[in-house]
């Protein structure tokens, strides 16, 4: 059940007209909601989201998040709801009333494993790719002198929050000014699924494919609104094509 980040993006992709109507009718203090909890009444994939429509209080609303695996009969609870109007999926090419986008969804009472979002809502930064490059593309990536592998990053996390870092990798993922801020991912061939893909923030450019070498200080638990939660990431740093 891929994390509900995607149920939104989900749910308002199948959205038809008889849905879209109840979500538009629905009182402006529902639109408001924290909190959705509900049956899933229809669900599906879309790249790397999965879309849910949802019963809750008499009505059904879409929602969306990184895919996570759901059926029609769950229950799920969307925490920190956030509704985005007029919602275009550039995947579905397809343009929805409202959508709820969160990234603390439950599935019958448990945390789902989520994966990429690659279909954000403009202004959102995508969360950590799971999708990367090939292992070989990756080996042969030397540690920086005096400096961190993204394996010993999170393995000392306690002890690296709010230190600057220094690693080097390659980067996996770029997108251009999100927040004002360019957003990057990069990989080095350490660590296992989960704990190998470090997220940096900058103002300089690099390109996927590039080997760098990022240097900033690591934050903890940043939460960014809409759901989007970071529990490690390298702020404002340098990053040097090498």
């Amino acid at each position: 059940m891929k994390h509900f980040f995607q149920v939104a993006g989900c749910a308002v992709a199948m959205s038809v007209g008889p849905v879209f109507g109840a979500a538009t009718a629905a009182p402006a203090a529902a639109a408001q909601a924290s909190l959705l909890e509900g049956k899933v009444v229809e669900t599906m994939n879309a790249a790397s989201y999965t879309y849910v429509q949802v019963e809750t209080g008499g009505r059904r609303i879409w929602a969306a998040a990184p895919q996570f695996d759901v059926k029609v009969g769950d229950a799920v609870a969307i925490g920190d709801a956030r509704p985005m109007p007029n919602y275009h999926s550039k995947t579905l090419n397809r343009t929805f009333d409202v959508v709820y986008f969160s990234g603390d969804v439950r599935v019958n009472g448990q945390h789902p494993v989520q994966a990429a979002a690659a279909d954000l809502p403009a202004g959102h930064p995508a969360p950590g790719a799971k999708a990367g490059p090939a292992v070989a593309e990756l080996s042969g990536i030397k540690k920086v002198a005096d400096g961190q592998t993204v394996a010993e990053i999170y393995a000392d996390k306690a002890q690296l929050t709010g230190k600057s870092v220094a690693v080097r990798g390659r980067v996996v993922k770029f997108n251009a000014m999100i927040m004002g801020k360019n957003w990057i991912h990069i990989r080095d061939g350490s660590g296992v699924e989960g704990a190998n893909d470090l997220t940096v923030t900058t103002a300089d450019k690099a390109k996927v494919g590039d080997v760098v070498v990022i240097t900033g200080e690591l934050k903890a638990n940043r939460d960014f609104g809409g759901g989007y939660r970071y529990p490690l990431i390298v702020e404002d740093a340098k990053v040097a094509v090498e």
